[in-house]
């Protein structure tokens, strides 16, 4: 998925505020044609705004009936709009509800006072009136979420805020007046909610963990001869449908799920490990079976695209898997597929469970889990991915990392108040 700078009028590769250039897509014919935004909530995540905000923007502009469902990832603009007339508005969205008006950088919050709508920007820490006159101004003022709360979002937007202000207190560095930095990698190990720091500090206090569980061997020689690849492929079927046996709503047992699971594993057989099987021809193999949309598909991803290096591996992954990761159901299934994962490995592997931070630290950053899914998560061991002892060894090293969060988030809530 191609990155666009949040700001388009920046042409500095460096700019470190990044978001996806919007897709759409017409359906129906006549007067019930109407235009879907594909990535509506990956691009408002990005601005750290509600989705809500953006679909009514663009109903406002272009004089169109917006309708939207959130749960199951529909936001409909009525009538045929071209992507591209689109990304130009969006332009004028982030220019009039995202930008700061003093250091036109995009980290702030929105706060409703007194029945005018301010934006704090947490880069300069000016506090900037929106126009009251816009029609989308209206919009917000009548909908308001619940006093003490914040979208998620902006809570999430908030926290990086902060992060990327005391690394920059830390290393000497200030923001330029039009928002931009130097140095930064939007895609790499090291991004702003996932310093080496703050990592190591939360890896220090991780727990020691005892690892009991057996593991097969996954490991394929380079052998890609044709009668190699059918060896290796004979030894997979039996142990992977025992990994995907998952009570969930899509049932047990051979079923499509593993037809993805097993052309995943025949893929890197034959080229000689996961990490050369290309994310686009995964994604377009799901879509060709039909369930690239499935929660239960995540299941068969977290299980086929990671092994011991996946630390190194989610980046790499994380464009693809943000494309189909579009509900708080998806989100379980990448962490109850990883805690599979790691029970299946960790035997073999023992430095899986050390990793396991780091690990939950890369899934935020990349914006595939929110807080409150894994808090959930965290709260309490479960039986339904994999072996209770091992969901109990997983969630106790992943203590530093939850800890980390319910204190970010009881600081913000008091912030609030």
């Amino acid at each position: 998925m191609a990155l666009v700078n949040v700001r388009r009028d920046v042409s500095d590769a460096f700019y470190r505020y990044k978001m996806e250039r919007l897709q759409t897509k017409i359906e129906g014919k006549g007067n019930g044609i109407k235009t879907v935004v594909v990535n509506l909530p990956s691009v408002a995540q990005s601005l750290a705004r509600p989705g809500a905000h953006v679909i009514k923007y663009f109903g406002f502009e272009l004089g169109a009936q917006t309708n939207m469902d959130p749960k199951d990832d529909r936001w409909i603009i009525n009538g045929a709009h071209d992507a591209a007339k689109l990304q130009d508005h969006l332009d004028g969205f982030i220019n009039k509800f995202v930008l700061c008006k003093k250091c036109k950088n995009p980290e702030t919050d929105v706060v409703i006072k007194d029945g005018h709508i301010l934006l704090d920007c947490k880069a300069c820490g000016q506090r900037t009136d929106v126009d009251l006159r816009l029609k989308l101004s209206g919009f917000i003022l009548k909908n308001q979420p619940k006093k003490g709360k914040k979208d998620k979002a902006e809570r999430k937007a908030a926290r990086k805020a902060k992060q990327n202000g005391n690394a920059n207190k830390e290393n000497g560095h200030a923001s330029g007046e039009d928002g931009s930095e130097n140095g930064s990698n939007e895609n790499g190990d090291n991004g702003d909610a996932g310093s080496d720091d703050e990592f190591q500090k939360m890896q220090a206090e991780a727990p020691e963990v005892d690892v009991e569980a057996e593991v097969k061997d996954h490991e394929w020689s380079v052998d890609v001869s044709e009668e190699a690849v059918k060896a290796r492929q004979a030894q997979l079927p039996g142990e992977f449908k025992q990994k995907l046996s998952i009570d969930d709503e899509e049932g047990g047992g051979n079923t499509i799920y593993d037809e993805l699971g097993d052309w995943i594993q025949g893929q890197a057989a034959e080229k000689g490990g996961i990490d050369n099987v290309d994310s686009i021809s995964i994604y377009v193999k799901a879509k060709e079976l039909g369930i690239e949309a499935k929660s239960r598909t995540i299941l068969v991803f977290a299980q086929t695209l990671f092994d011991q290096n996946i630390c190194s591996q989610i980046p790499k992954r994380a464009s693809m898997l943000k494309q189909v990761i579009t509900s708080d159901r998806h989100e379980k299934a990448l962490l109850g597929g990883t805690e599979r994962l790691i029970g299946q490995l960790g035997a073999e592997h023992p430095g899986l469970y050390d990793q396991i931070v780091k690990i939950l630290q890369l899934y935020y950053h990349h914006d595939l889990v929110s807080e409150e899914v894994c808090m959930a998560w965290g709260s309490k061991a479960s039986k339904k991915y994999t072996d209770i002892s091992i969901s109990k060894k997983v969630r106790k090293a992943a203590a530093p990392f939850l800890t980390w969060l319910q204190e970010a988030d009881e600081e913000e809530s008091s912030d609030e108040e």
